[in-house]
């Protein structure tokens, strides 16, 4: 099986841990594993549990604790709908790996995590591409959507929140997606990784599997949840679903780590702290880069609704990945290259880092604007 170069995260892995000023970040500035159990009030009694943890193989699915508190996230799913995998980069994997054959065709949102389009295509399935458009917020045209569906579609892939846009979609939108897919009994996999991060009430949107009978949700502890080092995420949804999953599963990752999933646990017994501390940085620093971008008239933005990332519209005539190196090399300030997401002129932005990371950031970047309008 041949599949396309993942060009985010070939982009990431050769400068994250070398730039100076990571706004390529997606996650929300990381927990420190002393910072989680400060937030518990229970330290002493996690750590006696940490002691006694086996270093074996965990429960195949996920611990019952753990994955009764992912169902807690969803409205009407309970912990038999939810299969602990290693990250929401190891759950978009399974899932695909379970539904899609050669010759299905599958319909993915542009831009995107480009698990949702490269790994059907890799399996050799028709994947046709619905586009979303700057013009229309970086939302999906649901009847461009219905168009594109037809009786033999098995599968429709979106994410929400969007990742690069921070578009969100709505749940009456959520709505008109089931109803199309039910047209034609598609799943739906929803990408939903960044959810709890809304920059308005309690970061929640409804998630597709508590509105549709074939949703899928694939999420992790990794973006709202600050605890990427933990690569433990999980798949939400019908128990038949899941359990052609585990058949996959089992010819590749097994179980998750213990360890991992106790640290899961405790984030998610503590997650209204985990997250007022999120919300608290993603709507600072949003806040933030936004009256950067009205400050400026070489840069565009549609403003995000969710998630930690935003497009970037620049007007300098380079392309994004000179554009994206040439910044590297002269301020340190790492951003991901548009046409990563297959969109020319424009740049990816993780605004969820830590405040002085993002307002250094900015400033060298406006500095590097207007170096780049002097040429």
């Amino acid at each position: 099986m041949k599949i396309r170069p993942f060009a985010v995260e070939q982009w990431m892995n050769d400068y994250e841990e070398t730039c100076r000023h990571n706004l390529a970040e997606t996650c929300v500035r990381s927990l420190t594993t002393g910072e989680l159990l400060q937030m518990s009030g229970r330290r002493e009694e996690i750590l006696a549990e940490l002691d006694d943890t086996p270093l074996t193989y965990g429960p195949i699915a996920g611990s019952p604790r753990l994955r009764g508190l992912v169902a807690g996230l969803y409205e009407s799913r309970g912990p038999d709908n939810v299969l602990i995998t290693h990250g929401a980069i190891g759950a978009n994997t399974l899932v695909h790996a379970t539904l899609v054959e050669p010759a299905d065709h599958i319909v993915a949102v542009v831009p995107t995590y480009q698990q949702h389009y490269s790994i059907p295509d890799s399996y050799g399935a028709r994947v046709t591409q619905l586009p979303l458009r700057e013009e229309n917020g970086w939302l999906p045209d649901l009847d461009e959507l219905d168009r594109l569906v037809s009786a033999d579609t098995k599968l429709i892939a979106v994410n929400n929140p969007n990742n690069p846009t921070g578009a969100l979609i709505d749940e009456a939108g959520l709505a008109r997606i089931v109803k199309i897919a039910e047209r034609v009994g598609a799943w739906v996999l929803c990408d939903e990784v960044y959810r709890g991060v809304d920059q308005y009430g309690d970061g929640f949107t409804a998630s597709i599997a508590d509105l549709y009978e074939l949703g899928i949700s694939t999420g992790s502890m990794s973006k709202p949840y600050s605890l990427a080092g933990l690569r433990l995420g999980w798949i939400v949804g019908p128990t038949r679903l899941l359990a052609e999953v585990a058949t996959h599963r089992d010819y590749t990752t097994i179980s998750v780590g213990r360890v991992d999933d106790l640290l899961a646990c405790v984030a998610l017994e503590n997650k209204d702290a985990v997250l007022a501390r999120s919300h608290q940085i993603t709507r600072t620093n949003l806040a933030i880069l936004d009256e950067w971008v009205t400050g400026r008239d070489d840069i565009t933005y549609v403003k995000p609704a969710s998630g930690t990332t935003a497009l970037l519209r620049y007007n300098a005539p380079i392309g994004s990945y000179e554009f994206c190196t040439r910044l590297l090399g002269e301020t340190g300030v790492m951003f991901t290259p548009g046409a990563a997401f297959g969109i020319e002129h424009t740049v990816r932005i993780g605004f969820a880092d830590d405040t002085e990371t993002v307002c250094t950031g900015l400033e060298l970047v406006g500095q590097f604007l207007d170096r780049l309008a002097q040429d």
